[in-house]
């Protein structure tokens, strides 16, 4: 469970496996490969025998592409990771690239004409490969669907093993629904839509579908799988089957067939003249042609788990409050560490990780952490999803900010929280900078809004106070939160860019607004919240959904400028912290309680 501080130090990687790819390429015909980070489930966290990406390159983000062509080669990354991929990837072999900006498709673009560049259909969705394939036909180069995969070739026997984790049930008092009322409601929706079938890839909406929950990725515990979903809400379950434990069968009941991996084509091939959904942002190409190649009607259009999986109901909103309230505790300790011993003797970033990890283990109900912890001292700070390794790891120094983001995996909950710490006495323009991120965090935190609303429309009002000066970020404000599952959770986000998807009841989003100083320091306050059912405002006309704050834990007394705040964000702000202290108080040391007192008191 501890996190790794020193996977991504050997930026040898690209000069032993460059060579052996270029050698598969050659025995394949080809002239490049792409090499996208996506696996063949499109998760974010991958096991290790599916982290092709790092393999070949060394650069072991969340999210990346490379291609790599007979004499040359390109890594791309977004904004979150231009100092990770610096540090890790050989820039004598990879040039580093935007992938955003251009991206992939203007690499292709710029491919020599008539040049044969390989893609696993397994890894590409169909929408992702309409655009690389276009890129191709105006340079004159050909995209070529290859089997098997160039990367593996060349990994070969080193490849680590696919992973095997058992595969559990979730019991209900922390799913809080039957899988099979579960399977039956999404069978009467696929009615509804006309499809007869839905084939699932995703892991979440597996482990949500059949209340089971697996160890396959790290961070996150999915069982690597497919489903096939019928309309009469049976189902077919693809796992490998040393995954399968006894009591495994007995719970998923007898409309579901268990079958294995090597099942699937077969499978796919018995839908023959059905009608059968797919989420061509879930799935891959290979889906979707093995389908049409058995003679099914392919229906694009959204998993069907995906809303249902995101409005937790009440038994999955009481377990996140709980889950909450532990971590809560955890963080508590945390924070009242750096307070004391922290300010006598600043920690670095790796020993700031580990020990706020050192406490959330001793909950003894921690399960893994939701994400690698980001830890940012001084100039880290501002690095938006820095991660310390043992050669970036910086020393917090009096009169500069930690900030940290954490989150922990438990039964009842999956919980993500950023703080922002003072070590030493802050400067004005931190305080005064960290107040007006806390006026755009509470402006969203109190927000009333109807039916329909979707987070970008809700996005400004973090963002306001900071523009008033200036001052904006550049990242999205909220994204959503699983329920013991991925600590990113779509469909719902609060952001800039336009989603359609609105804001419903039992919904969880973080709300995190930030600010990045380059070189100096960077601020980001972060609480996880739920949408309320709607209810009446006197004198209104129409109800008004709301937010309830999960996350509890003290903010930064020290980096509060009151006078900056109007009386109703004081008041927000001390109901906050009353609640903190009334929750998290009595779960805590004595002595870690005293400063609690202290620090939650009103401003």
């Amino acid at each position: 469970m501890r996190q790794s501080f020193d996977e991504s130090t050997d930026r040898s990687f690209g000069a032993k496996h460059v060579p052996l790819i270029r050698q598969a390429m050659a025995d394949q015909g080809l002239d490049g490969v792409l090499v996208p980070h996506e696996d063949e489930h499109q998760n974010e966290y991958l096991p290790a025998a599916n982290d092709r990406l790092a393999w070949a390159t060394g650069f072991t983000g969340s999210a990346g592409a490379a291609v790599i062509l007979k004499d040359k080669a390109a890594v791309f990354v977004d904004g979150r990771y231009t100092l990770q991929v610096r540090d890790q990837v050989d820039q004598s072999l990879f040039e580093i690239r935007d992938l955003v900006e251009g991206g992939v498709p203007a690499y292709i673009e710029a491919a020599p004409r008539g040049a044969r560049i390989g893609y696993d259909p397994r890894l590409h969705s169909p929408d992702a490969l309409e655009r690389l394939k276009a890129a191709a036909a105006k340079s004159g180069a050909e995209l070529r669907p290859v089997s098997p995969n160039p990367i593996d070739q060349a990994w070969g026997a080193a490849r680590p093993p696919q992973p095997v984790a058992p595969v559990v049930p979730h019991p209900l008092e922390y799913a809080g629904e039957e899988s099979a009322a579960k399977r039956h409601r999404l069978g009467d929706e696929l009615k509804a839509r006309g499809a007869d079938a839905s084939v699932l890839t995703a892991p979440a909406s597996i482990a949500w579908l059949f209340n089971v929950r697996g160890g396959d990725v790290i961070r996150s515990p999915l069982p690597l799988g497919q489903a096939v979903l019928n309309s009469d809400g049976s189902a077919r379950l693809f796992l490998d089957p040393q995954k399968v434990t006894p009591d495994l069968r007995a719970w998923l009941g007898n409309e579901v067939q268990l079958e294995t991996p090597d099942d699937l084509p077969r499978a796919l091939a018995d839908l023959k003249g059905k009608r059968v959904l797919v989420d061509p942002s879930q799935s891959s190409a290979w889906y979707f042609e093995a389908l049409a190649g058995a003679g099914a009607q392919v229906l694009r259009g959204e998993d069907p788990c995906l809303l249902p999986r995101a409005c937790k109901n009440p038994v999955e909103v009481e377990g996140t409050r709980k889950a909450h309230a532990r971590d809560g505790a955890a963080l508590t300790r945390f924070l009242h560490w750096l307070a004391t011993e922290g300010q006598t003797n600043p920690p670095d970033e790796i020993a700031a990780v580990s020990k706020l990890e050192a406490f959330r283990e001793e909950t003894g109900a921690l399960k893994d952490l939701s994400f690698d912890t980001i830890a940012g001292a001084a100039s880290n700070g501002a690095i938006v999803h820095y991660r310390p390794t043992k050669r970036l790891n910086k020393r917090a120094e009096v009169g500069s900010l930690l900030l940290v983001d954490s989150g922990a995996q438990y039964l009842d909950g999956t919980t993500d929280v950023t703080r922002t710490v003072a070590i030493g006495e802050p400067s004005q323009e931190m305080a005064e900078r960290f107040t007006l991120v806390l006026k755009g965090h509470l402006a969203l935190a109190r927000a009333r809004f109807p039916a329909g609303t979707t987070g970008s429309a809700l996005d400004a009002l973090a963002r306001m106070a900071l523009w008033a000066h200036g001052l904006d970020y550049d990242h999205g404000t909220g994204h959503g939160v699983g329920s013991y599952l991925g600590v990113h959770e779509g469909p719902q986000r609060i952001a800039k860019a336009p989603n359609t998807v609105a804001l419903r009841p039992g919904m969880i989003v973080s709300n995190e607004p930030g600010y990045y100083k380059e070189g100096a320091y960077g601020i980001r306050i972060e609480n996880l919240q739920v949408v309320t059912a709607p209810q009446e405002i006197k004198g209104g006309e129409r109800p008004m959904m709301a937010f309830e704050t999960l996350t509890l834990a003290p903010l930064d007394r020290r980096l509060i400028v009151t006078a900056m705040l109007t009386e109703e964000e004081r008041c927000q702000m001390d109901a906050y912290h009353a609640r903190v202290r009334a929750v998290i108080g009595p779960l805590v040391p004595a002595e870690v309680r005293a400063w609690l007192d202290e620090v939650t008191a009103p401003l």
